[in-house]
């Protein structure tokens, strides 16, 4: 109620069952409704998503058209395929108090379909990189009249080395009011996207999200390699939602098929998967229906998880 927000909002919140904001989301919305530019400084689980998401709303709601118009007018940029569902799911419940349509943008699903959904008209798109840049490409969607940007994990999508498709799609925002950066490093090239295309940024910085890690408990196991299936099967039979980390997607693969022929309910994901795998797989996952997840960094940065059990890096 102190934040600023608008009553539709505000009952959208307290449907969704939220009452205390998280510290990112205390300073930022406030900072965001503001209408300058934000640089926030937050690891993954903070909350930082809503954070920039109600505010985008609400000032999309204050300047809304008469007409429902085809151009999106925010667009969140995001590393990852998983990042883009799970952001977008965010976002809708609040949009639709607000009679907007969110769609999610990215390589993997069916490009026909989010074609069909930008041309009955899109207020926010949460996109990838290249899909996005495929579709300003083919005419299929235009940014002229983008508002608000908003880079979340922008450190990851550096580290992905999309940093040159990031900066061709903010030139083609010519019309972006307010730009927003979330990341939790400031290294390399993020620093760069800041002072090129960020104005004055109020910076946020929140690091409440690593304080868990002090409350972690951390072994270090000297394991032979080819005994490393069967001492990850036997933590997994003791561990609820185990996830193991593998640096190649062949080695995800190997190490998923051996936990099966161990009895271990486990499953790969990684790049080389079809999209609609890859989230089957994460659902199951997440709904405590797969005893250990196998997976490439895909998994790493942006998914949220409740309850994971144990996390094991296999090198």
């Amino acid at each position: 109620n102190d934040l600023g927000l608008a009553a539709p909002l505000l009952q959208a919140i307290t449907n969704a069952g939220y009452t205390e904001p998280t510290p990112i989301q205390a300073k930022a919305i406030p900072a965001v409704l503001e209408g300058g530019d934000l640089l926030g400084i937050a690891q993954t689980g903070t909350g930082k998503t809503a954070a920039f998401a109600l505010p985008i709303v609400q000032m999309l709601s204050e300047h809304a058209p008469r007409k429902k118009r085809r151009n999106p007018r925010a667009l969140v940029l995001v590393p990852t395929r998983e990042l883009a569902v799970q952001v977008a799911e965010v976002l809708q419940p609040v949009a639709n108090h607000a009679g907007m349509t969110v769609l999610p943008v990215y390589g993997g699903a069916s490009r026909h379909h989010q074609v069909e959904e930008m041309a009955k008209g899109v207020e926010i798109v949460v996109a990838t990189p290249l899909r996005l840049i495929d579709l300003i490409k083919s005419n299929e969607i235009s940014l002229d009249h983008i508002q608000i940007v908003t880079l979340d994990e922008a450190d990851r999508m550096a580290d992905d080395g999309f940093t040159p498709q990031v900066e061709w799609i903010l030139r083609h925002c010519d019309s972006r009011d307010q730009t927003m950066l979330f990341s939790a490093t400031l290294d390399g090239d993020v620093g760069h996207l800041i002072r090129a295309y960020q104005t004055d940024p109020v910076t946020i910085a929140v690091d409440e999200a690593t304080d868990t890690v002090g409350t972690m408990h951390h072994l270090f196991l000297g394991v032979h390699h080819m005994d490393k299936d069967k001492v990850i099967g036997s933590i997994g039979k003791g561990i609820p939602k185990l996830l193991v980390f593998c640096q190649t997607k062949r080695n995800c693969d190997r190490v998923a098929r051996n936990l099966e022929e161990l009895g271990i309910d486990a499953q790969a994901m990684h790049g080389d998967m079809q999209q609609s795998s890859r989230e089957r797989t994460l659902r199951k996952f997440a709904e405590g229906k797969l005893q250990v997840l196998v997976a490439t960094d895909v998994a790493a940065r942006g998914i949220d998880i409740d309850d994971i059990g144990g996390v094991i890096h296999y090198e």
